[in-house]
């Protein structure tokens, strides 16, 4: 190869290299080893592409002395970055550090966080962010604050397809019992739809709900809620609406007594049942339950099994119903079980969400369910002992529960030319053509309350499927699944056992210092064996021989 030919090539290498380069922003491969694929985008996410007409920007606020001490803010950007390369130009990513400059990040309303610098003499403090900003158009969403992967992927993609398509993420809520309000006893709730880019509308009951609000939430209010509440319930669901019910049908006074009683009902727990779910009397008791601190009457702490408490396992969930993908098992608290009814129209279908454990039963009387006396909770479990539907699903059009009979009358004082009188407050007509829908039904009114603390697994799960389930009645079956995603990295500060971590991180210094030295000198002795015995021989004076060969060649050619 002449030099010039050689000028040539190392310059059309570095052509192609440089070529790549610039198509390695379109193109993306990664190897995801983790168990779960915790650093592969969902399908979703990976197509997002399709769905937007200008460019999203993605702002990574990430403060460098997190990079020092934590890994996470390298994971997050990996998989931003990756939202990046899928979009084929569509998603721009900037990752910005704010330096000592916080003014660009608050003006988008991040919250910073302090981090504790310990020296030898004092300790000190950091304005830390780790905060994401997307825009579209002229519209902006934020996440405050994010510091893992386990929701990451959800909170980007519903937010990216909540700004592209103009649609806000929102549901309405009633929570009709006076004790368990909305913004008090459901506030951990509240705040997980706010995290996940909901609006919440609350509703007084009776109130009209608008023909525009995709998904409803009725918690409890069997005895609250009257004719007049049920029929604005009822034409939501007629048009269209999604609802999910948190219903019981035994009242337990745990703020005093610990004493129970069925609930007199005013229609509510009638018309779902018209729907094709119907709540049975009576208290899911299973053995599979949670563990309760008590004081007994001589004031000693104690710990027990408390049947009431239902503790559902991952594998008494329908793993083929959506609202199960990722299932992590969900606390139930005074549980009451469900059977179908289906409409005989054939308009409408049921799906078992989840079940109590095979060895559960019911408590259908003397709800007296003190922990201390819980040697009378399995009076009559022989009898009634068996799996039972806790959470279930309908999609269909519905039958109006209104449907034949007038509507209800509500009056409100009002003055008018001086004199006080009753105007009723007339309700809209029913439509002539009602629309397919889905319902979701959960036999319990307190699994996103305050009891949650009380949870043997982690107080999201609970929180989680009623994200999923706003998520599948919102109709957004495709990022239903990817909001459960834990990272599963695989690190080894994951193991929690002591024995166990010190295994393993023995075996993991063994493998690196010994054994992989060892086969790579191994593997070279192996080669030069081979080598050496695939060579030919020699001796001495060979080479002398093949010179008096070559000779005596040369000889005989010339008398020839």
């Amino acid at each position: 190869m002449t030099k010039k030919q050689l000028s040539v090539l190392t310059l059309l290498s570095i052509l192609i290299m440089f070529l790549l380069l610039l198509l390695s922003r379109r193109l993306w491969f990664r190897a995801d080893l983790t168990a779960n694929k915790a650093y592969t985008l969902a399908p979703v996410s990976r197509n997002l592409r399709n769905e937007i007409d200008e460019n999203v920007r993605i702002t990574y606020y990430r403060s460098a002395k997190l990079l020092s001490i934590y890994t996470f803010p390298s994971e997050i950007s990996d998989i931003l970055r990756e939202y990046e390369a899928r979009s084929r130009g569509k998603i721009q990513l900037t990752i910005k550090d704010p330096g000592n400059d916080f003014s660009e990040a608050e003006r988008f309303g991040l919250i910073p966080q302090q981090l504790q610098n310990v020296g030898q003499d004092e300790a000190s403090f950091s304005i830390i962010f780790s905060g994401i900003v997307i825009e579209y158009l002229n519209k902006i969403e934020v996440l405050n604050w994010v510091d893992s992967l386990d929701t990451l992927e959800y909170n980007v993609t519903s937010r990216i397809r909540s700004l592209v398509s103009g649609k806000r993420r929102e549901l309405g809520v009633i929570a009709p019992e006076d004790q368990k309000t909305w913004n008090e006893y459901y506030g951990y709730l509240n705040q997980a739809f706010a995290g996940a880019g909901f609006s919440v509308v609350q509703l007084r009951p009776g109130e009209e709900i608008p023909d525009t609000l995709p998904v409803l939430f009725v918690l409890g209010g069997a005895e609250e809620l009257d004719e007049y509440c049920l029929y604005r319930i009822d034409r939501f669901i007629q048009l269209g609406g999604r609802v999910f019910f948190g219903l019981e049908s035994v009242d337990v006074d745990f703020f005093t007594t610990w004493e129970g009683r069925l609930k007199i009902d005013k229609g509510l727990l009638s018309m779902v049942s018209y729907y094709g779910i119907t709540l049975e009397p009576g208290l899911v008791m299973d053995k599979a339950s949670l563990l309760v601190p008590y004081r007994d009457y001589s004031q000693q702490l104690k710990l027990i099994r408390y049947p009431p408490w239902v503790a559902v396992m991952e594998n008494q969930a329908n793993y083929a119903h959506p609202l199960t993908a990722g299932f992590g098992g969900v606390d139930l608290f005074w549980a009451c079980p469900l059977y179908f009814t289906l409409p005989e129209s054939g308009k409408v279908n049921g799906d078992v969400i989840f079940t109590s454990s095979p060895e559960a039963w019911l408590m259908k009387d003397n709800y007296s369910l003190r922990p201390e006396e819980s040697a009378l909770f399995s009076y009559g479990a022989e009898e009634t002992m068996g799996e039972k539907i806790l959470a279930a699903s309908l999609e269909g059009i519905f039958p109006s529960w209104f449907e034949g009979v007038d509507k209800p009358k509500r009056y409100r004082g009002e003055w008018i030319e001086g004199v006080w009188e009753e105007v009723e407050d007339e309700l809209p007509p029913m439509p002539q053509d009602p629309k397919e829908t889905r319902i979701v039904v959960v036999g319990d009114v307190d699994m996103g309350g305050p009891l949650i603390q009380y949870s043997q697994v982690q107080e999201s799960t609970n929180i989680n499927f009623l994200l999923q389930a706003a998520d599948w009645l919102g109709k957004d079956d495709d990022i239903v699944g990817i909001r459960n995603r834990q990272s599963g990295t695989g690190r080894l500060d994951r193991i929690t056992d002591e024995r166990k971590r010190a295994g393993v991180i023995g075996f993991s210094r063994i493998l690196n210092v010994f054994i992989v030295p060892a086969l790579i000198a191994i593997f070279g002795i192996f080669r030069i064996f081979r080598r050496t015995r695939g060579a030919p021989r020699t001796f001495a004076g060979a080479d002398s021989l093949q010179i008096i060969k070559r000779s005596r060649k040369k000889e005989d050619k010339d008398d020839l």
